[in-house]
This record gives structure tokens, sequence and C-alpha cells, in this order.
């Protein structure tokens, strides 16, 4: 079986490099972009890759779809470029190849980069995704943020190895990043005429930080792991604040 490598970007020029050598094997390698404006596009070239442009940006899920359409292989292997495939999860994917089973989906154990150290706990680990699986079979929903794979009842089946996650390899552009998922995540909760309180925002709030330090180990993690725990907390405090924005009509065009 044929394996192509999906992923989408935009100015990832200094994470892609080291993706794309951890998928040497595949073969081929399709690349979206977004509308970068460093050198993303030409490395990715150079490095013999298919590359595509879209700036149509509706969100990652329809964006994922759209760069799995461009992929001619038999089974699709979707990454991102602050990803690593590991030797051991390489092998694994080989075997898969050599010997599939057509109905069935991949999950691979994510292994997550924060501040320093990949964490083994604070569900960060092992983070298990959904990412290999044959191209005419399945595909991405049209989630904007969190997007998964449309499984149905396929069975999934567990792979050796981790995949690398650079998740947080610099603090601000992964606050920033966090930023702009809260906001989306808002705008689309709002569409769908979902709504929060002011209690539901603190009570989601001090729920994420229960749930990531103690009922998922973070404070196994040490020092990442109270710092995530407060850093998720955050994240779900922005989220829900924003819908509870939206649902009130607030914004800047809207001030006296």
């Amino acid at each position: 079986m044929r394996l192509s490598v999906v992923m989408i970007a935009k100015n990832a020029a200094d994470l892609l490099p080291d993706c794309l050598a951890s998928v040497a094997f595949a073969d081929e390698i399709v690349l979206l972009d977004s509308g970068s404006q460093d050198d993303t596009v030409d490395i990715a070239r150079r490095a013999g890759v298919n590359v595509f442009t879209d700036t149509d940006w509706q969100g990652y899920g329809i964006q994922r779809q759209r760069a799995q359409a461009h992929a001619t292989g038999d089974y699709i292997l979707m990454i991102d470029t602050d990803e690593r495939v590991t030797p051991e999860l390489a092998r694994a994917i080989q075997s898969v190849l050599a010997s599939p089973q057509p109905d069935a989906i991949y999950s691979i154990a994510r292994r997550n980069y924060f501040l320093g150290r990949f964490m083994r706990h604070s569900g960060w680990y092992p983070d298990r995704v959904m990412r290999l699986y044959p191209r005419e079979k399945f595909q991405y929903n049209r989630n904007a943020v969190h997007e998964s794979l449309e499984s149905a009842s396929a069975p999934v089946i567990n792979l050796d190895g981790d995949l690398l996650h650079l998740t947080c390899s610099d603090f601000a552009s992964f606050q920033q990043k966090q930023l702009n998922y809260a906001a989306a995540w808002a705008r689309e909760r709002h569409q769908h005429g979902k709504k929060t309180s002011l209690i539901g925002i603190f009570a989601h709030t001090l729920g994420a930080f229960a749930k990531t330090l103690l009922l998922r180990g973070g404070v196994l993690d040490g020092k990442q792991g109270w710092l995530l725990a407060v850093v998720n907390a955050q994240y779900t405090f922005n989220k829900y604040t924003g819908l509870w924005a939206l649902n009130h009509g607030y914004s800047e065009k809207s001030a006296p």
C-alpha cells in the first residue's frame, strides 16, 4: 500500500525540515499552505513535497479535507508541522502498509512537549490520536477547531511508537495559539446557539484545573504539571468568557 503523508501549514519554516525528515519513508508528502509569508513553501518544494495553496481559511477541519483531496496514496498519515514520527512509529506504520486491515483506523500515542519536557501525565500522554487511515474511506469532519476523524463505527487499532509533538517550544506563541483556538471555539458554539453563564464560566475553569492536576495526574509531572493545569484553566476561561461575551453582544464595535 502507498502512503501519503498529508499536512496543513502556515509560516512553519523553522519546524518543517525536521518534520519532513521524520516521514521520508512515505511514498508522497502533500502540504497545503494557507498563505505563508516565510520560506515554508520553498523548503517543502526543495524537499520534493507536493505543495498546494488555499488561503480561503474556513477552519482546521475543512482545510484538512482540502489537503487530503490532493493525496493519491492508499493510506493517509495526517500530521502537523510541529510533530515528528519516531523510528519505532515509522516501523509500525510500514508494517500496517505491508499487511493492512482495510476497514480499520490506526491510533497513535502522541507525546507532547511543554516548557522543557515531554509530559508523561496531565492528559498529555499517551494522548492518542487517529491519524493513519485508508484514504477513500475516511476524512476529517468540518469543525473549525478540535477537528477529528469521522470514524463512524470503524475498529481502532493502537500502533507502537510515539508521535512527538512540540506543543509548546515557545510559550508566547503557544499562548497566542490558545487564544486563537478559544476565540474560534466560542464563535462556533455561539453560531450553534450554545450559551453559558458566569457560574458556568468559573465552574468549567475550576474543573479544568482540577481535572488536569488531579484526575489526569498532572501533579506527577512536577512543575510543568502545575503550570499546565493553570494554562488549561486559563484556556477554558477564555473559551467560555468569549462565548458569554458573544451571547450578550459585547464587542468593541458596540462600545459607546
